[in-house]
């Protein structure tokens, strides 16, 4: 397999730019194998991989206003002669992130979670901290003397093309972690640059809070996200909080901005989880109405949508798991042929196959054998299904001692692949964030079943601000989910 660009890039780099260079912010000499001017390139090249896999955000308003907060904070930093870019992308996850050379991006995910025009700052100059103290150039650094882009990782077969659970393309370096002094010190520069500008630096204390009941609430097995790039954020609160204390006693309460209101409105309307472009979860289903088809799966597993497949897998148990992705069909090629191309290259070994049909459309089903990455063997109910000049590979994969208690669950979902009309496709609507007053006596419990049930309690509590365990307060106006229209 061939390394990455990316790695060549930095190969070249690190030949060309070995030197000492001044730390623009400690002022202190450090070993450095990446010139500013490098930085940049790597920023420049790298922008447009990521924009192209996450996807920019459709909403030219909102990118302006994140991209005018981000160049005042980008201007009092130590570097504001960087060619600045900051992006919403299109994802749902609560992430922000930052490439050397000065480009920043975050999610909408975290954009629903935060609650204030602070907060926002408080997240945009702590990316801009570890783009000034150069902390991402060393993070890419490291990322190419270990080879990222260089493998390719699968599920539970090391050489399986496809049951990789996640290529790692040149986009690995941004979901390495931070050092735990690169984050409390890049948590300072955040502080500092939002007193700067004038916000109230108690903004980054308060993103640092939300992120902890968020870190409480998620299942960390889905998407790379700020919780698993970032060292928890409980212990930086504490940390943090004299430089805020510091910073706030420069001013009359009064004086430092919020914009709580202002902030709140730029979320009215924003999506809220998948998009269904790259297909959405629903209950115990996935659609996808641009490649019209719907697949269930069990009945309380947890359905994770990546950018490559969909996986499943049932609470408690890490040995099982229901794959779907795309597979490759060279012309003139059977669903037959497919199948056996892509489970011998996977190292399985086929127990019984017969070509079939699921709901109509074309398929192949099989059950196999293959050894697991514990060596263990693992078993594969694995079905091959042509639709729309396609083939989908939807299997369900287990350690031989537990296939019979998985097979019934299995067999459900792969007879479930099924095409959906053009006119169901067209009702599909994102669910958006809106807002709604408490009325007295709600509870985080009935408002989200008012609502429709879209989020659990837990999770609408913390995309409030509040834990779990609170009471939301009567009169105020909170962050809803709303079904997609």
């Amino acid at each position: 397999m061939k390394p990455s660009s990316s790695v060549f890039v930095l190969a070249a780099l690190a030949l060309a730019g070995m030197a000492c260079a001044t730390n623009p912010v400690t002022g202190g000499k450090e070993f450095s194998l990446m010139s500013e001017a490098q930085e940049i390139q790597l920023g420049q090249q790298s922008d447009p991989e990521v924009r192209k896999e996450m996807g920019v955000y459709d909403d030219p308003a909102l990118q302006q206003y994140v991209q005018d907060v981000g160049m005042r904070l980008a201007r009092v930093s130590q570097r504001p002669d960087l060619p600045w870019h900051f992006a919403v992308v299109d994802v749902p996850a609560v992430n922000a992130f930052a490439l050397p050379g000065g480009y920043i991006y975050i999610t909408r995910g975290l954009l629903a979670h935060l609650d204030t025009e602070a907060e926002l700052a408080g997240v945009l100059g702590h990316e801009i901290g570890h783009v000034t103290a150069r902390h991402s150039a060393r993070a890419y650094t490291r990322s190419a003397s270990v080879g990222i882009g260089a493998a390719v990782t699968s599920i539970f077969f090391p050489a399986a093309e496809p049951f990789a659970a996640a290529a790692q393309t040149g986009l690995g370096v941004l979901f390495l972690k931070y050092d735990r002094n690169q984050e409390v010190q890049s948590d300072r520069l955040g502080a500092e640059y939002v007193a700067q500008v004038g916000w109230a630096p108690s903004g980054m204390s308060d993103v640092l809070a939300t992120l902890g009941r968020v870190s409480a609430a998620t299942d960390r097995r889905g998407v790379p996200n700020w919780l698993s790039t970032h060292p928890q954020p409980e212990d930086r609160v504490v940390k943090v909080a004299e430089t805020v204390r510091t910073l706030e006693a420069a001013r009359a309460v009064s004086e430092w901005t919020v914009n709580r209101d202002a902030y709140r409105q730029r979320l009215n309307g924003l999506v809220f989880g998948d998009n269904p472009r790259e297909g959405i979860v629903r209950g115990r289903e996935f659609i996808h109405p641009d490649l019209r088809f719907r697949v269930r799966f069990p009945d309380g597993w947890t359905i994770e949508n990546g950018k490559q497949r969909v996986t499943a897998s049932p609470p408690g148990v890490d040995d099982a798991v229901l794959v779907l992705e795309v597979v490759a069909q060279p012309a003139g090629s059977t669903l037959e042929a497919v199948a056996m191309t892509a489970m011998s290259k996977a190292g399985c070994t086929l127990l019984r196959g017969e070509t079939t049909r699921v709901n109509g459309l074309p398929a192949y089903r099989g059950l196999y054998e293959g050894q697991a990455q514990d060596r263990s063997i693992a078993r594969i109910e694995a079905a091959f299904i042509g639709h729309a000049r396609q083939v989908y590979f939807l299997a369900g994969m287990v350690s031989r001692s537990k296939y019979t208690q998985f097979q019934a669950a299995f067999d459900d979902s792969l007879r479930s692949f099924s095409p959906i009309s053009a006119e169901d496709a067209s009702r599909i609507k994102p669910n958006r964030i809106g807002f709604m007053t408490v009325r007295s006596g709600d509870t985080w419990q009935g408002i989200a079943g008012r609502t429709g049930g879209l989020i659990h309690a837990l999770e609408l509590a913390v995309l409030n601000g509040y834990a779990g365990n609170s009471e939301p307060p009567a009169g105020q106006r909170i962050k809803v989910v709303i079904a997609g229209e």
